[in-house]
């Protein structure tokens, strides 16, 4: 009997509800619901167009400071005050090519960042296909709240520059993009082997390492790319001869890098 009940129970709450309010509406949520998951769809894809790099938190660290004019440069040409922001080149900076070229792409990266990664071969084939006329500038910015191990990274291919020159540096940085599996996955013990191979004493270059005497220096260089406007990498930008400059956010292709050099070329 009580088994009987239970059937005939859950027959009439069955009953109650067939043709309810709740029941009529069932076709339309499920239509309202689909049309709000493309929604969301569309809406996520336009957030990931917009930003194709990684993106930091440690430029809000105190200290930092934002462009003068208050506002965050975004892809294309900007203001003049936004352009003074730049660090200027210096002695200190790593150039791949003439300081003297017509074009300066200066480029913020994390060596364990992916997108820096793929951006890197486009840097390449665009200084190859330039020549003298474009010179890539080389700068740090870790983005070590996601990627502990760019800082040190980065300190590592400073050491490389001090025991080789800007030669050695090159092929380090070349080879690092190279091997890294990317998002904090390089195998550090392995860093004097590439040391090496980029033409440095490996026992000097640990010695070097080891001192963290380049840890402020890379700091600096991620300090200047905040008070630029940068947030995450790779950011570059590009300036002519007369300083007027345009931002690059990501990594960008090199048909669309392309056509801004030539913008900033015939400027």
């Amino acid at each position: 009997m009580p088994k009987a009940n239970s059937k005939s129970g859950e027959s009439k709450s069955i009953k109650k509800f067939s043709g309810s309010p709740i029941e009529k509406l069932t076709p339309l949520l499920i239509v309202v619901s689909i049309v709000l998951a493309f929604a969301v769809g569309v809406l996520w894809q336009k957030v990931q167009n917009l930003s194709p790099g990684a993106t930091s938190t440690k430029g809000n660290a105190v200290g930092t400071t934002a462009p003068a004019d208050n506002t965050r440069p975004q892809n294309g040409k900007l203001s003049e005050v936004q352009a003074k922001a730049i660090p200027a080149l210096s002695d200190k900076d790593h150039v791949r090519g003439s300081k003297e070229a017509d074009i300066l792409l200066i480029e913020y990266s994390d060596l364990e960042c992916p997108f820096c990664k793929t951006f890197h071969p486009t840097t390449q084939k665009l200084t190859d296909e330039y020549k003298d006329k474009l010179a890539l500038v080389y700068r740090h910015f870790p983005l070590d709240q996601i990627h502990p191990k760019a800082d040190k990274e980065a300190e590592a291919a400073e050491c490389v520059r001090e025991l080789g020159g800007e030669t050695a540096f090159w092929k380090f940085v070349d080879k690092i993009f190279e091997v890294t599996p990317s998002n904090n996955g390089l195998d550090h013990t392995l860093l004097p082997t590439y040391a090496g191979s980029a033409g440095v004493s490996e026992t000097a270059f640990s010695s070097c390492l080891d001192s963290g005497k380049y840890k402020d220096y890379v700091e600096a260089d991620f300090q200047g790319g905040v008070g630029a406007g940068v947030t995450g990498t790779p950011a570059s930008f590009i300036v002519n001869k007369k300083g007027e400059a345009w931002m690059v956010v990501g990594a960008q292709p090199y048909e669309s890098v392309k056509a801004v050099i030539e913008e900033a070329l015939k400027s």
